[in-house]
């Protein structure tokens, strides 16, 4: 078993149910299917990324609305993507962005990616944070981080997403101590390259470590070429039947 330092074994027994953040199918033209079993009653979401084309597109696509209509009839947070990495857009931009995903696809929120970590950035992803609750009140705001960042950036945002990789370093990681100081639900664990037999595993280590959304996936990034979110697992069926009755130790 991996080496946890930050959770006390009452995270493991708080009664948070673990549910998915679905980081992002590709479009539903493509991964239809993916796109289509999201909506099956009783699949244990928290919410699902849409990502049209690396944002919302420059016009409104009817067949991401449709998709995202479904959801959100169904009771399930769509969020728009929002790349918020040094350089990538300017405050500018990612505002304009997310206008644009509230105005045709009606989002629940959104997805920082590649959000900063240093203590030097948590001004201006406040600055953004603020920004966005400003465009969609009641907006779901999670910080794609995808390690530990500072700790200030908790107080901004509803959600972080604290480990983004591979299962080689899963199975091995470590939850910040200052993690313990808040619940399972503000974190977010997103995983690839999980083998089916190590399922159960993974489970116990996002409980250990305090975060109750979660993406495990078998796809694998080939090295960094491909987007192993893309598209569904091979155990989908399998992870979804454990989620959605509680899994216990």
């Amino acid at each position: 078993m991996p080496h946890l330092t930050s959770a006390t074994p009452g995270t493991a027994s708080t009664g948070v149910r673990t549910g998915f953040g679905i980081p992002g199918y590709a479009h539903p033209l493509v991964a239809p299917t993916e796109w289509g079993e999201l909506t099956r009653p009783g699949t244990p979401l928290h919410w699902v990324v849409l990502n049209v084309s690396s944002g919302p597109g420059t016009r409104p696509d009817p067949h991401c609305l449709e998709a995202a209509g479904r959801l959100r009839n169904t009771g399930v947070r769509v969020l728009g993507h929002l790349d918020a990495a040094h350089g990538a857009r300017t405050f500018g931009d990612l505002i304009s962005e997310a206008h644009r995903y509230r105005d045709w696809y009606q989002v629940d929120g959104f997805l920082l990616d590649r959000c900063p970590t240093d203590r030097a950035a948590l001004p201006e992803a406040r600055r953004t944070v603020t920004a966005l609750r400003e465009i969609r009140d009641g907006a779901h705001i999670v910080l794609g981080h995808g390690t530990h960042p500072h700790p200030g950036y908790a107080e901004c945002a509803d959600q972080l997403v604290t480990f983004s990789g591979p299962w080689s370093d899963y199975r091995w990681s470590q939850a910040a101590e200052w993690t313990a100081d808040h619940p399972p639900e503000r974190f977010c664990h997103f995983v690839h390259g999980v083998p089916r037999g190590h399922l159960d595993e993974a489970l116990r280590i996002a409980r250990w470590q305090g975060a109750s959304t979660i993406y495990f996936t078998d796809r694998t990034d080939h090295g960094g070429r491909t987007d192993p979110w893309e598209t569904m697992p091979g155990y989908w069926d399998e992870i979804v039947s454990r989620i959605g009755t509680g899994v216990s130790e």
